[in-house]
C-alpha cells in the first residue's frame, strides 16, 4: 500500500490496484499518484478482497488475467457484498477485447476496459473522474451527518424548549394559585377585624368588646404569621437566616410546638397524642427555630385532617439522632406528590377547599429549616385518605449537664421601666398615634412626630430616652435622620429603634450602619419592645442585661 496523501486532507481516497505482476502495479502506481489519494496494491484476488473489506475503496482497477482467481470472479464476488457492490471497476486487459468478453465485464459491474499497454491521460482522466465523485461524496455525507447532528440538537432544543415552557407555565400557574390564596389568606383575618371595629363602634357590652379585642388579637397574629413565614422563605432561600444555636432539649421544643398549636388543634376537636421519653434527650439548635417547625408540621396535620381526628407527635432518640414524627389520619398525600411535597407553593391538594388549604409555604419552610440544622424530613403516606406522616431526624447533642448558671434573675426582664421618654416618628399618623397609646398604656411618655425634619427639632427638645424612628420618612429618611442624630454628642446614649415595614438582612445591616440600636419590624411586638426598654433601663442603671431580642 503506497500513501500520497495531503495530511491536510481531513479524508484521503483509496484506489484498489489488482495485478499478479509487481511491474505493472509500479508502474499503474506511478500514473495514479496525487495527493490525497493511497493506492491499494494487491497481486492476489483473496489479497484484494482483503483491502475490500477493510477500506472504503473509490475505484477498483482489475486485471483481467490472474492466477487462482481472474478479475471477472474477483467483480462478481465484489457484487455479492453490500460494502464492495457499488465499488467503479476498470477492467485491465491485455487480451482480446471482443464483445463476449466485454460483456462478461459489465454483467461482473465493469464500467470501463482498458487495454495494455495503457495510455497515461486517458488513465488519469479517468481515474481523476471516480476521485473528484468520491471526494463529493464524502462532501456530502459530512453534510449529511452534520445535518442529522444539528437536527438532533435541534430536536434536544425544542424538547428542552417544551419541558422549559411547560415549567415556566406550571410556574406560572403555582404563581396565579399562591397569588390567590395569598389574597384569600389575608382576607380571611382581615373580614372578622373590620367587623370587630363594627362591633366595638355598635356595643357598648363590655363582655362583648372583651371578646371581640380577643378575636382581633388572635386574627393580626394569625396575620403577622403569614407574613413572617413569607420572609423566613425568602430569608432562609437566600441564606440569610441566623439561627441561635445553643444545647437544648427536645422536650422544650415539643412544649413550645404543642402550646403554639393547641388553639388550632383544639378548634377541629383533634385528638393530640404526644410520646415524650422521660429522660432530656439533648440536641445542638435554634429553639424557637425549631419550635416552629415542628409547630408547622402540626397546624399541616391540624389543617389536613378533618374534624374530630387523631393527631400524634412523638420524640426519640435512635442511633445518634433525634427523630420527630407526625402522624395523622386525615387526607393523606397522593404517592406522586411525595417527592414535591417540600416544594415551595406545592399543596397537598389541589382540589382541596382553598379556605383549608395555607399558602403552600409551610412544609418548604420546614425542610429549609431542617436543614439548617444539619437534618433531614421525609414525608410517607399511603395514598388519599389514609394520612400522612412527617418525619425529622437531627444529629443528637451530647448528654453533658446543663449549664445552670443563666447570669441575673429572670425577674430582671419586668423590672419596672416606666417613666421612659419615647419618640415615635411615622408618618403613618394612625401607626403613630396607636403606637403612641401603647407607649402610655405601658407606663412611658409618648411624643409623636411625622416627619424627619421635625422629629430633628422635637428630639433637640425633648432629649427623649428612646426613639422609635420609621425609615420611609418624607423629604429625610429615618437612615439620614438616626445619622444626624448619632454625630450630635446629646444623643449618643440615646436608645434608638428602627422600626420598618422592611425586614430582610440587608436592612437590618443598613439600620446598623446608619447606627441605630435594633431594628423592629412592623407591627411591633410589644414583648420584644417592652425587653428592649428593660435592657436599656439596666444598662443606664449598671445592671447586666438581658439577652438581644
Amino acid at each position: 500500500m503506497t500513501e500520497s496523501a495531503n495530511p491536510k486532507s481531513p479524508r484521503p481516497v483509496y484506489f484498489l490496484l489488482v495485478d499478479d505482476l509487481e511491474e505493472n502495479l509500479l508502474s499503474l502506481e506511478a500514473l495514479l499518484r496525487q495527493p490525497g489519494l493511497i493506492l491499494l496494491k494487491a497481486r492476489s484476488g483473496p489479497e484484494a478482497l482483503e483491502y475490500l473489506l477493510k477500506y472504503d475503496v473509490a475505484l477498483a482497477l482489475l486485471d483481467i488475467q490472474m492466477p487462482v482467481m481472474d478479475g471477472f470472479e474477483l467483480a462478481e464476488l465484489m457484487r455479492g457484498s453490500e460494502k464492495t457492490r457499488h465499488v467503479p471497476i476498470i477492467f485491465l486487459t491485455a487480451g482480446s477485447a471482443d464483445w463476449q468478453r466485454r460483456f462478461r465485464g459489465y454483467e461482473a459491474g465493469a464500467v470501463d476496459f482498458l487495454h495494455k499497454p495503457i495510455e497515461p491521460h486517458m488513465l488519469r482522466s479517468k481515474a481523476k473522474v471516480f476521485f473528484d465523485l468520491f471526494r463529493q461524496q464524502q462532501t456530502l455525507a459530512d453534510q449529511r451527518d452534520a445535518l442529522a447532528l444539528k437536527s438532533f440538537e435541534n430536536a434536544n432544543l425544542l424538547e428542552e424548549s417544551r419541558q422549559a415552557a411547560e415549567a415556566l407555565k406550571d410556574a406560572d400557574r403555582r404563581k396565579d394559585e399562591f397569588l390567590a390564596t395569598l389574597a384569600h389568606e389575608l382576607r380571611n383575618p382581615l373580614a372578622p377585624i373590620r367587623n370587630g371595629l363594627n362591633v366595638l363602634r355598635m356595643s357598648q357590652n363590655p363582655a362583648i368588646h372583651e371578646e371581640v379585642r380577643g378575636m382581633m388579637d388572635r386574627q393580626v397574629n394569625h396575620l403577622v404569621r403569614l407574613i413572617d413565614d413569607l420572609m423566613d422563605v425568602s430569608r432562609v432561600s437566600q441564606g440569610k437566616i441566623d439561627l441561635r444555636m445553643e444545647r437544648i432539649s427536645i422536650q422544650s421544643v415539643i412544649q413550645a410546638a404543642v402550646e403554639s398549636s393547641r388553639s388550632l388543634i383544639d378548634a377541629n376537636s383533634h385528638t393530640l397524642e404526644v410520646s415524650v421519653p422521660e429522660d432530656d434527650i439533648w440536641l445542638r439548635a435554634d429553639l424557637t427555630r425549631m419550635a416552629q417547625t415542628v409547630a408547622n408540621l402540626l397546624n399541616n396535620a391540624a389543617k389536613y385532617t378533618p374534624n374530630g381526628g387523631h393527631i400524634s407527635l412523638r420524640a426519640m432518640q435512635d442511633s445518634g439522632e433525634v427523630v420527630i414524627a407526625v402522624t395523622d389520619n386525615g387526607l393523606g398525600i397522593r404517592r406522586d406528590m411525595l417527592n414535591s411535597i417540600f416544594d415551595l407553593f406545592t399543596q397537598v391538594d389541589r382540589s382541596l377547599d382553598r379556605s383549608q388549604g395555607g399558602l403552600g409555604i409551610g412544609l418548604a419552610l420546614v425542610q429549609r429549616l431542617v436543614t439548617l440544622h444539619g437534618g433531614h424530613i421525609s414525608a410517607d403516606s399511603a395514598g388519599l385518605g389514609q394520612g400522612s406522616t412527617f418525619t425529622i431526624r437531627l444529629p443528637a447533642g451530647d448528654i453533658a449537664a446543663v449549664d445552670e448558671d443563666k447570669g441575673p434573675a429572670a425577674d430582671e426582664e419586668n423590672e419596672n421601666t416606666s417613666g421612659l421618654n419615647v419618640l415615635v416618628v411615622d408618618d403613618n399618623l394612625e401607626s403613630a398615634k396607636t403606637t403612641g397609646w401603647m407607649m402610655e398604656l405601658i407606663g412611658h411618655n409618648a411624643f409623636l412626630s411625622h416627619d424627619g425634619l421635625d422629629a430633628l427639632e422635637q428630639a433637640k427638645k425633648l432629649k427623649p430616652d428612646v426613639i422609635l424612628l420609621d425609615i420611609g420618612l418624607p423629604g429625610m429618611n429615618g437612615y439620614e435622620v438616626c445619622q444626624t442624630l448619632r454625630a450630635d454628642p446629646a444623643f449618643k446614649d440615646t436608645l434608638l429603634i428602627a422600626q420598618t415595614g422592611w425586614g430582610q438582612e440587608k436592612d437590618r445591616q443598613l439600620a446598623k450602619e446608619a447606627g441605630f440600636d435594633h431594628h423592629l419590624t412592623k407591627p411591633l411586638n410589644m414583648e420584644d419592645l417592652s425587653r428592649l426598654f428593660t435592657q436599656f433601663t439596666n444598662a443606664q442603671a449598671g445592671v447586666k442585661s438581658l439577652p438581644d431580642v
